[in-house]
């Protein structure tokens, strides 16, 4: 533990920083610099300050970007510019002569992920306002926040700027300038600041925070609870004019006091130490000096502000000022926003109104303000040397002590209380100062010293430049504690304040990040701070708590080390170890010792005698008890190791009795766990774990002594199954002696609920290897008879009518785990062996045959079969998941996770398991068809296995392990509930990929297998309103926005799934309403159900189930869901044919407003005619859906493939259009006649003719095939590029009117025009059959039939 030198933060943009103080730039046109300076005779204020502030992004005087060709950055430029940097190191000011440049804390995420903090330019500019005046002395103050939740962060930071013209002004930290000050009429030299501390010891006065304007001959001192209240009121000023321009509030005036430095030839430098009052003996000698042998002494000793100045004539002088002896002058607080605002207003009111004219307008005049006189102060004492020249100094934090420099290179210690030089260090010319206090950490003294207060050391930083080097002093006289090699341009910032507005009720909680010393790199823009230990402090050659560190590093680098011989680490460990003296570093040592993973017991056991023994060898009053305990108990952990790893060696000659019930039970279970441990034998990757060899240092973090007896460390993630495999593993597997394990645990003082909580852990956690071991179960009845038998473990007054809380721990700790197979074996075991002590005890007290009953066996009964049950529903939950879905980790299950997840959690589960094996509903709803026969699947099973692929292997393993679970819940799996949550199910896994519409199509395939409607229609109505109705509303209103199909993007945009995705949800929803609508209508026919729970399982408590949700919804409102279903069916319809529409156009305004509701809800509906447009627009847009059914249609039988073109060439669609058309006021016998003018116009004429019976006006269905015929005929004759003699020649004996007539049709019309003419003679019968013999074109129907049959003749 040494000084470091860290990184905290770097500086960016330094290149630019140097460009635009040193006038590296492109100059700014002329244009831009006139507009500048118009501004600014204006309004007397940059423009820039309103813009930062309202912007911080953007500002007009802001450095240019980096330029290629721009001169190179001189290395000592930083040398030449003002610096300052917040205590909290979150602003940075960089000034030279009229610029300054602010950077301000930027988050940044490096490479490697981690945060970091940079310095980013955040505003520069020009900052000085009277001509020839420069940058004299820079100081940022961070102010802290008045919140009561603050937390120590500053709620801003004030730039404070000295000129040499003597103004002082206040900045923002966005360049926007507060205040102004003219306090004395010198140059700046100086700027510093004092603020609150916590005193440290009772009795110390309290500091007042101030900041300190040192001038040539005078220094002026500026209250700083005034400043802090005026800075607060100028800002709050400044927000409310950028905002809406409000009225001037003055703020409050600032006190100071102002002396006149008398008596020293030159000043550059001061410090202002604070108020302190000297001791009697002090005042009495200071009376004597100065008043004489008469002077008079007053009885109290005043109190004086202390000032300590550096320079020439004295080269440091010490001044005191009485408190009381000057009153504090106010001044008027020179508001610059104030003026700024008011000439600005008034300025646009003249130009508005006309009060003033251009030639009128003149820059107001600068009245500079009042100078108050200073009071003269005259030097008490000082350092006389005429030829040194004091160039600075620098405060201690505690202000005791004081560094100075000099121009003949030496630093200088002063002792502030007495005034004397008590230290000197030489060779540091251009020298730089600062102060590092470092506190003594807790828990360090409390063990020697509780009673004393925290220790505080004073460490001086001296960077000297011309050698590069920065060093650290402990102070008085302490040895140099370390030195760095940094370069020779760096500057070293040192503040010696914190934040301004603290005090001592206000610092209550706070934890205040500062830091005391940074170093700035220019080269490459590096901040770092020094990390100083306290300890470094006491580091002197007789120290022995500097040693005893020495020995613990050295300790810890041996144990580090990995080649190490066990002898050399022994000796070398048992060394350091008791060279240590200091009780806590002792402890520490022997910590990392026992912590370290290659430390063999040997060595752990040697070092921890021998400290035991040196220990006892002590004083008992000098001897530490907490070390004294931790070795004698750790001694004991480490025998108890060596005797159990020596136990494990030893050969098992016992032999292992069960009771004959176990064998009973396991015959009974056995085909179940049979099947368990095949699932859980397949092959998975898995880490080795080596029980038998448990490392020490993980045996002795497991255990804990407390007293005599021994604990088990309970952590909330422990686990002990480690701990419980070293111990008893051995025991479980036959291979080591039983009874002597037990012994020696027994004497160990190991309580036997301990034990009990050891053996389950491992007996659960190894599960594969526990199903697999022929006599561990045998082994098990073993182990838990002898710890049953032991002292403490089955309390002696229980009496059997009462539960026990030894066997209530193995009942616990079982139905809590997820490991069935070996739970459901421990509870075997554990109620075998706890009937067999209840039955010794009847026996004992009652002395008859008669079988006991007790409240612990009922308690055992059901703990069986709930751990039966939960075997058979993980052996479901384990099976594999089918190549090609969705897999993921089995899911495990337990008797506890069962009874918390309420009354549908069975169902749920084997919803989940039905899902990952893709069982298809209609397969789900046979298997449970077959659940009630009597036949026993399992005795055909062996056959079919042969017989059958490794596909339907699997199958029938599905449906045998889900009729066992079926048998064994047949209430919590009823053919409804289970249809309900795999319905749930597929409808959650659709909404979390909508792309997969196979999902949301089983979905309401399971829900229409419910046979209860009141299920049924509350499962719809949960559906509908949690996934259905949002993206059912998206698509709607993204189709009526673009007025037709939408593209693929637009769908994943808005309904999130692509084109093909929305088309099958929206034919979706059409069935679950329809659907809902049908359950709706049986809900009046049938009562509701009861829902009924296995007795076992009747404890169950969590959330409510799908069940009784469902049960609990209110009843739909019929039309509304009607309303709904129109609606999906035409947007269905739109999106399956791409049709154009805008589906809410078809409606009024009362359909409109329906659309989304909720179901259950009553609306106003549509009613009485519609508007004879909207039945227009509707009617025009199920034709178009016919049109395009009879296209998809002809395109499948085209290609080939027949009707098997999907959804879209279903013959379900002509009756959907006739349904809508029903509800939609639409006259259907329009449809009809249309869709067989399709269907004749597809070449369909078989479907025409079959449709042709159902047309109700056949005259108009006559005329419109009329057509039909004569554009085939026409086809045939006139449009046909294989064109016979005989055809030509009937051309021209057909009659005069028919010939103009085919000559007027369009054969273009025809999607079909090749149609053999035996189908068109057919047509052409079929209109002379609808059409009446007094038509007008009878008589043309005749010839053209006649030409059909000529023509057909000559073919």
């Amino acid at each position: 533990m040494s000084c470091r030198l860290a990184e905290f933060c770097r500086v960016q943009e330094l290149k630019t920083v140097h460009e635009f103080l040193f006038h590296n730039k492109k100059t700014t046109p002329p244009e831009e610099n006139s507009k500048n300076q118009t501004a600014e005779d204006d309004m007397t204020w940059d423009n820039s300050d309103w813009g930062t502030w309202e912007n911080p992004e953007t500002n007009e005087n802001g450095p240019p970007v980096e330029d290629d060709n721009a001169q190179p950055i001189g290395i000592p430029w930083l040398q030449d510019c003002v610096l300052s940097l917040s205590p909290c190191s979150d602003l940075l000011v960089v000034a030279r002569e009229t610029k300054a440049v602010f950077l301000s804390a930027r988050w940044r995420t490096d490479e490697g992920g981690r945060e970091e903090m940079n310095l980013a330019v955040s505003w520069s500019g020009t900052l000085s306002t009277e001509e020839g005046e420069c940058i004299s002395s820079v100081i940022c103050i961070p102010l802290a926040s008045q919140k009561r939740s603050s937390t120590g962060r500053p709620d801003w930071t004030c730039i404070v700027i000295g000129f040499t013209s003597g103004y002082v002004r206040f900045y923002t930290e966005t360049g926007v300038l507060l205040l102004a000050q003219l306090l004395h009429e010198d140059p700046v030299l100086r700027l510093k600041c004092r603020t609150y501390e916590i005193p440290r010891h009772p009795g110390v006065t309290d500091q007042h925070e101030e900041l300190s304007i040192l001038y040539p001959a005078a220094l002026v001192t500026i209250d700083g609870f005034s400043l802090f209240q005026s800075l607060r009121a100028c800002r709050n000023q400044v927000a409310r004019a950028a905002a809406a321009g409000s009225d001037v509030v003055q703020p409050p005036p600032l006190a100071y006091k102002k002396w006149g430095l008398q008596d020293m030839d030159t000043i550059v430098d001061h410090s202002s130490v604070g108020i302190m009052t000297l001791n009697v003996f002090d005042q009495m000698k200071n009376a004597s000096i100065l008043g004489g042998f008469h002077a008079s002494v007053k009885g109290s000793p005043p109190a004086m502000s202390q000032y300590i100045t550096v320079g020439g004539g004295p080269y440091t002088a010490f001044y005191y000022a009485i408190e009381g002896s000057s009153q504090p002058l106010l001044s008027h607080v020179a508001l610059a926003v104030a003026s700024k605002l008011t000439s600005a207003l008034f300025n646009a009111a003249s130009g508005w109104l006309g009060w003033k004219n251009k030639n009128e307008e003149e820059p107001p005049q600068k009245h500079k303000p009042k100078v108050e006189a200073a009071t003269p102060l005259v030097v008490r004492f000082g350092l006389p040397d005429s030829r040194r020249h004091g160039e600075s100094i620098c405060l201690s934090p505690c202000n005791t002590l004081a560094g100075v420099t000099d121009d003949f290179g030496r630093v200088t210690l002063l002792d502030v209380t007495r005034g004397i030089a008590i230290r000197m260090w030489k060779g540091y010319r251009d020298a730089q100062l600062g102060w590092v206090q470092v506190s003594e950490a807790r828990g360090e003294r409390e063990l020697s010293s509780p009673s004393l207060p925290r220790r505080h050391a004073q460490f001086l930083v001296i960077y000297a430049p011309r050698r590069g080097i920065l060093e650290v002093w402990g102070t008085q006289h302490g040895p140099r504690v370390g030195a760095f090699n940094v370069g020779k341009h760096c500057r070293l910032l040192y503040g010696g304040y914190r934040l301004m507005g603290v005090n001592s009720v206000t610092s209550q909680g706070w934890q205040l990040h500062t830091q005391q010393v940074c170093l700035l790199d220019p080269t490459t823009g590096v901040l770092r701070t020094v990390t100083i230990p306290f300890h470094l402090a006491l580091s002197d050659k007789k120290s022995e708590r500097a040693k005893d560190m020495h020995l613990l590093k050295r300790l810890a680098s041996l144990l580090k080390s990995k080649d190490v011989d066990p002898d050399l680490l022994e000796s070398e460990t048992q060394s350091m170890i008791l060279d240590i003296k200091h009780p806590a570093i002792k402890k520490q040592a022997l910590e990392s010792l026992l912590a370290n993973k290659n430390a063999p017991v040997s060595c752990l056991t040697s070092v921890i005698r021998s400290l035991l023994d040196s220990l006892k060898g002590l004083d008992p009053e000098a001897v530490d008890e907490s070390l004294l305990q931790l070795c004698s108990s750790q001694l004991k952990l480490l025998d108890l190791y060596t005797h159990i790893q020596l136990l494990h060696t030893q050969p098992n000659d016992e032999e292992c009795q069960t009771s004959p019930g176990i064998e009973e039970d396991l015959t009974r279970v056995g085909p179940i766990l049979q099947r368990y441990g095949e699932l859980m034998s397949r092959p998975s990757v898995s880490f080795a774990q080596e029980f038998a060899t448990l490392p020490v240092r993980d045996f002795l973090s497991q255990l804990e002594c407390d007293g005599d007896t021994l604990k088990i460390v309970q952590g909330p993630q422990s686990d002990n199954s480690p701990l419980g495999s070293f111990l008893l593993w051995g025991c479980v597997t036959g291979q080591s002696p039983i009874q002597k394990v037990c012994d020696t645990l027994q004497e160990s003082n190991i309580s036997p609920q301990n034990l009990l909580t050891l053996l389950l852990s491992v007996w659960l956690s190894r599960e594969k290897e526990v199903l697999k071991q022929p006599d561990a179960v045998k082994n098990l009845h073993t182990l838990l008879t002898r710890l049953s038998a032991m002292k403490g473990a089955v309390d002696e007054s229980w009496d059997g009518q009462c539960v026990c809380p030894w066997w209530q721990q193995v009942r616990a700790v079982c139905v809590q785990s997820e490991s069935s197979g070996a739970a459901l074996l421990a509870a075997l075991v554990a109620h075998r062996a706890a009937k067999s002590s209840i039955t010794s005890l009847a026996e004992s007290k009652f002395q008859s045959d008669w079988e006991a009953v007790s409240l612990e066996l009922e308690q055992w009964v059901v703990c069986v079969r709930q751990l039966e049950d939960a075997l058979a529903l993980q052996t479901l939950l384990s099976l594999p998941s089918p190549q090609g879905s969705p897999g993921g980790a089995t899911p495990r299950c337990s008797v506890k996770t069962l009874l918390e997840s309420g009354r549908g959690g069975v169902a749920d589960n084997v919803a989940k398991v039905l899902f990952r094996q893709a069982l298809a509903p209609d397969a789900l709803r046979e298997l449970l068809q077959r659940r009630g026969e009597t036949h026993n699947p399992q005795q055909q099973q062996p056959t079919q296995l042969t017989q059958d692929s490794p596909a339907n292997r699997n199958q029938h393993r599905i449906e045998e392990l889900l009729l066992c679970v079926c048998q064994r819940f047949p209430d919590s799996l009823s053919p409804d509930l289970l249809f309900a949550h795999c319905c749930w199910e597929y409808m959650v896994q659709w909404n979390k990929d909508p792309e997969v519409g196979k999902n949301l199509e089983w979905s309401w395939k399971h829900l229409r297998m419910i046979s209860s409607p009141h299920i049924q229609l509350g499962i719809a109505l949960m559906m509908w309103s949690t996934f259905i109705v949002k993206r059912f509303s998206a698509a709607a209103f993204l189709m009526e926005k673009v007025g037709k199909a939408p593209k693929d993007r637009l769908c994943r945009r808005d309904v999130g799934m692509g084109d093909s995705a929305m088309t099958s949800f929206l034919g979706s929803c059409v069935q679950l309403l329809q659907i809902l609508m049908e359950s709706d209508a049986r809900v009046e026919e049938e009562s509701a159900p009861l829902l009924c729970v296995e007795e076992v399982w009747g404890g169950a408590e969590g959330p409510v189930s799908l069940a009784e949700l469902a049960l609990e919804q209110r009843g739909a409102h019929y039309p509304l869901v009607q309303h709904q279903c129109l609606l999906a069916s035409l947007l269905h319809a739109a999106m399956t044919f791409g049709l154009k529409v805008k589906p809410l156009s078809l409606f009024d305004s009362k359909g409109k407003n329906a659309f989304f509701r909720d179901l259950t809800s009553i609306q106003l509906m549509p009613s009485g005619d519609m508007d004879p447009s909207l039945v227009a627009l509707r009617q025009e847009f199920l034709l178009r859906v016919l049109t395009g059914w009879v296209k998809a249609l002809g395109e499948a039988q085209g290609s080939g493939g027949g009707v098997e073109g999907g959804s879209v060439c279903e013959d379900v669609w002509p009756e959907v259009c006739l349904e809508l058309a029903t509800l939609l006021q639409v006259n259907p016998d329009i449809l009809r006649r249309h869709l067989v003018c399709e269907l004749y116009n597809q070449g369909l004429d078989l479907r025409a003719e079959e449709l042709m019976m159902e047309v109700e006006d056949k005259e108009v269905l006559g005329s419109q095939l009329l057509v039909l015929a004569g554009q085939r005929l026409c086809f045939s004759l006139l449009h046909n590029t294989t064109q016979t003699r005989p055809a030509m020649e009937l051309l021209a004996r057909l009659p005069p009117t028919l010939c103009t007539w085919l000559k007027a049709m369009d054969p273009s019309e025809l999607r079909c025009p090749l149609v053999p003419l035996s189908q068109s003679s057919r047509l052409v019968s079929r209109v002379i059959e609808t059409l009446p013999e007094n038509h007008a074109q009878y008589s043309l129907a005749l010839h053209l039939l006649e030409t059909v049959e000529v023509l057909g003749d000559d073919d």
